[in-house]
């Protein structure tokens, strides 16, 4: 009769200790877990009792540790085995509630985070610490605090990761005993005050500023180095065609005074050719009868055709000695062709005058209106 009576003070009292939501309030914060406000959690024996996959149930035999029973089932004698605490091994959320704390540059800020972790050893978490839920997480709000007024304003906005792990090494060393496991811990706001939060954002607007202008100066220098870069190309290529453009010139001028000289050469060649076929062929035609008075004649008319000419195209006045005797104008023809070396040619005829009789060619006298 002894022994129920013993087990029946013993869930009696546990229930009397179990804890509730308002003995932590400022602690622990608003959690849902029913292990944090009711631990620990027990169930009655049943003989034949069942263990849900997740959870581990110790058994104490007569107030004493006699078992840990895993997943499935097993069988418990009653009024002298009973299930003192139910562990859930499953991983869990625990949401530490925003924390006042100090910066080692004297910014009062305002943290949250949540904290990652599960039971990996029942006999410790039942035995380890009164309520283990409960320390741990008033050993993160601490460990949090501590780790925030290491760091400055600045370390901890832009090192969330280096704080996580910080804060992770101290639960994990303080945790061990109470067979928790930390997982990970992950801030999650991290709010300084008012007057912070007005510099910090007058800071950011100015920084921004800085950064446009910055921005806007290096985009005016680009522009300026590519804008004379491409001055310089346009001049570069320019005085590049300029030059080729000289060359090309100069190149089809020497071609086109070569090309010109060459041409004027065999002109000239051809013409010297021809004047002496020419030459030949009058000379030729000279020796046969009758060709001194054609020479004679076509000299004649010619000799008129000149002064037709030099009267028509100039304002220049020629007058001769005798301008209306034909005969002197042959005369004077005559005397031309005899002044060709080798004297007149055979078959002159009546035309011959003596040597005496034929007057000298007289140079034509002009004057000018």
């Amino acid at each position: 009769a002894g022994a129920p009576m013993t087990t029946a003070n013993t869930l009696r009292i546990r229930a009397m200790s179990s804890y509730s939501l308002d003995s932590f309030r400022g602690g622990s914060g608003n959690m849902s877990s029913i292990e944090l406000t009711h631990w620990p959690l027990t169930k009655m024996n049943t003989i034949f009792n069942i263990v849900p996959q997740g959870e581990l149930h110790v058994v104490e035999r007569l107030g004493k540790l006699s078992s840990i029973e895993d997943s499935g089932w097993f069988l418990a004698i009653p009024f002298v085995d009973s299930i003192a605490y139910i562990i859930d091994v499953r991983e869990r959320a625990m949401d530490i509630q925003p924390q006042a704390a100090i910066t080692r540059d004297n910014v009062s800020v305002e943290v949250s985070g949540n904290l990652f972790i599960r039971f990996n050893d029942p006999e410790r978490a039942a035995y380890g610490a009164k309520n283990p839920l409960y320390s741990v997480i008033q050993h993160a709000q601490s460990a949090m605090r501590a780790a925030i007024g290491e760091m400055e304003l600045d370390e901890i906005l832009h090192g969330r990761t280096k704080l996580n792990a910080l804060i992770k090494g101290t639960l994990q060393e303080a945790s061990s005993p109470w067979g928790i496991e930390i997982r990970r811990y992950e801030i999650t706001e991290i709010t300084p005050d008012e007057e912070i939060r007005v510099a910090m954002d007058k800071q950011a607007a100015a920084e921004r500023d800085r950064r446009q202008q910055v921005l806007r100066a290096t985009g005016d220098k680009e522009r300026a180095q590519l804008t004379s870069e491409g001055v310089k190309i346009s001049l570069q290529n320019e005085s590049e065609g300029n030059l080729i453009r000289v060359r090309n010139e100069a190149d089809a001028t020497k071609t086109q005074l070569l090309r010109e000289a060459e041409g004027r050469s065999e002109a000239i060649t051809l013409m010297a050719e021809a004047q002496a076929q020419a030459l030949a062929k009058i000379a030729a035609e000279l020796q046969k009868p009758g060709g001194a008075d054609a020479a004679q004649l076509a000299l004649a008319r010619d000799y008129v055709a000149m002064y037709g000419e030099m009267g028509k195209e100039s304002n220049t006045m020629i007058f001769n000695d005798r301008p209306a005797d034909m005969t002197s104008l042959l005369t004077q023809a005559v005397a031309a062709m005899k002044a060709v070396p080798g004297g007149s040619p055979p078959g002159l005829g009546t035309m011959d005058a003596p040597a005496a009789s034929v007057p000298e060619i007289a140079a034509p006298k002009k004057t000018n209106e």
